[in-house]
């Protein structure tokens, strides 16, 4: 149980320790890749770390789009 609760922090961006901060990194890579976590493990540190800043890079470019079409629709909603 100590384990899924760390894991909950962790995600919800407390401080955690390397090890579940490494799992976090390969689990996201997987899922925004499509492909498997051994893939992951097998890619050089820096591809690694370039795939994960484009990946949230992209994230938050996609997280502002929404934000920018929500305020419209609420202005015209109100306007």
């Amino acid at each position: 149980m100590k384990k899924k609760r760390i894991i909950r922090e962790a995600v919800r961006g407390k401080a955690t320790n390397p090890k579940t901060a490494s799992l976090m990194v390969v689990y996201m890579l997987s899922k925004a890749l499509s492909i498997s976590p051994l893939e992951i493990y097998k890619m050089p540190i820096t591809l690694v770390k370039d795939l994960l800043m484009l990946h949230t890079s992209v994230e938050e470019i996609k997280s502002d789009e929404i934000d920018k079409i929500q305020k419209k629709a609420e202005s015209a909603k109100y306007g």
